[in-house]
């Protein structure tokens, strides 16, 4: 799992550094998946070690959790935009439902870690 959140770190801040660059460089909320990968792919490095395993991950589930319910509604527009609603910016909700696609797949393989985990120790 350690190794999975450094690759979704990693994705989310050159989605980030994508979104600013490439895409609208006229306002900073554009890097906020790079703001939201950075910590992520410092608690994937930590968690390479085992002693720093469990509560870098679970801080990783935490920011993710974060992303997610900050994200969800710029998943919501992407499926309104794909239905034919015009949108002021649509570069945004597109970069929007990305980020919570990614932070909904690493929560459903945190749970799934967490609980394999909790049942190992209990065999």
């Amino acid at each position: 799992m350690a190794k999975f959140s450094i690759v979704i770190g990693i994705i989310l801040t050159i989605l980030g550094l994508v979104s600013y660059f490439g895409i609208s460089s006229e306002s900073i909320t554009a890097l906020i998946p790079s703001f939201l990968g950075i910590p992520v792919l410092v608690s994937g490095f930590l968690a390479l070690k085992e002693k720093y395993l469990k509560h870098a991950m679970h801080a990783a589930a935490v920011l993710m959790l974060l992303g997610f319910a900050g994200t969800v509604g710029g998943l919501i527009k992407f499926f309104r935009m794909i239905g034919g609603e015009v949108f002021e910016r649509p570069s945004a909700i597109t970069i929007q439902a990305i980020m919570c696609f990614l932070c909904l797949i690493f929560l459903v393989f945190a749970i799934k870690s967490f609980i394999d985990a909790r049942r190992k120790r209990s065999e």
